[in-house]
């Protein structure tokens, strides 16, 4: 009979093979985008920790600029310290770069090699999935995936796009598929549907749908008064989130209440250095009701910035209509269907009952051997 170490460290690497998801190739983002202005963008990336971390951690990880931008991405308050617990995923926003029908990442994050480090570790470890360790030794010439040198510094190439959807600009978010989720619950999640998902990622259809696979997931931007001429002209800002423009003067919000990009002036920043920003009467972001309708609002709205003479803050007079704004916008959903959660307790209660069938078969060989 064999010894019982051997019984446990074979059922334990059975159970493991059994429940293992399939391997999932590296993810290729299409991006047609060639015009200099469009083959360029601000991506965002849904970036799950392996470990308790902080902001700060995870803004030295991808070499973020500023401490202020993390905290615009992901929606918190601009008193947040860098020592806060990093939410997860976190939504971190990187410069994508089209080039040759696919999108990547451009220049950042890059990361340096440490004793112990494999390809392997550093890009389902490290950086959680977002690429394979196939993506990072094409990206950094490496012929030998077992052969890289302390200190060497590596390109990690996260897909990204900045084509549009359907005729529409998105954001897109590279996401890294949970178990036990579905394309439903994602679509529904991002208030997109189903249909976009599986177009823009090239699935025949929802089943194909792995664990641990990179999705490119479009996520609809606010529309602005933001004038073409201005610098920020391209400036996109998805629900949830927000960002900082202007020389940082200007907070700019994204709520799917009115999927109208919402500016005020930023709260702590001298006013000495940020012009004032007017439309007549009204300042910047201030709102005023029509005396003959209910439904209609007239605001102060940010129209972008020059710098072509001096630094100018520039606004305009909108007038939009908020009656029956929630029911004609798609609410992304925060927590997962019933559908899905029923899902994930089948996946669950399969894998045990092919663990239990497998041990049982291991138990009645060896005995017999």
């Amino acid at each position: 009979m064999a010894p019982p170490q051997l019984v446990s460290v074979l059922v334990a690497l059975l159970c493991v093979a059994a429940a293992s998801p399939a391997g999932v190739g590296a993810a290729r983002f299409v991006c047609n985008a060639t015009a200099p202005r469009a083959s360029t963008c601000q991506a965002l990336v849904a970036y799950a920790p392996p470990n308790a971390t902080t902001l700060a951690a995870v803004r030295a990880l991808f070499q973020l600029r500023s401490h202020r931008a993390l905290l615009a991405s992901n929606g918190l308050p601009l008193s947040t310290p860098p020592s806060a617990p990093a939410p997860s995923p976190l939504r971190v926003r990187l410069p994508c770069l089209c080039s040759g029908g696919a999108g990547a990442t451009f220049q950042r994050p890059t990361y340096r090699i440490r004793a112990g480090d494999t390809l392997d570790a550093i890009a389902r470890g490290v950086f959680a999935g977002l690429v394979t360790y196939q993506d990072i030794a094409a990206a950094n010439n490496v012929s030998d995936p077992n052969k890289i040198a302390v200190g060497q510094e590596l390109w990690i190439p996260v897909p990204c796009s900045c084509d549009p959807v359907a005729g529409q600009p998105v954001v897109h978010y590279t996401y890294v598929v949970p178990p036990g989720a579905s394309v439903a619950a994602i679509a529904q999640d991002f208030a997109t549907t189903e249909a976009t998902v599986l177009a823009l990622n090239r699935m025949p259809d929802a089943k194909s749908l792995l664990a641990g696979q990179v999705l490119d997931v479009p996520l609809r931007a606010c529309s602005s008064a933001i004038s073409s001429t201005a610098i920020d002209r391209n400036l996109l800002v998805p629900n949830g989130s927000y960002i900082l423009t202007a020389n940082n003067c200007i907070m700019c919000g994204c709520s799917s209440y009115t999927w109208q990009l919402d500016c005020q002036p930023t709260q702590g920043i001298s006013s000495s250095f940020c012009p004032a920003s007017k439309c007549g009467d009204m300042f910047l972001g201030n709102t005023t009701t029509s005396p003959t309708s209910s439904c209609e609002s007239t605001a102060c709205s940010y129209a972008g910035y020059t710098n072509s003479t001096s630094f100018t803050i520039l606004a305009n007079l909108t007038t939009s209509s908020t009656c029956n704004a929630a029911a004609m916008s798609p609410m992304a959903q925060q927590a997962h269907s019933s559908a899905f959660r029923l899902a994930s307790t089948w996946l669950r209660w399969t894998e045990l009952i092919v663990c239990l069938h497998v041990i049982f078969l291991c138990v009645s060989f060896l005995n017999h051997v």
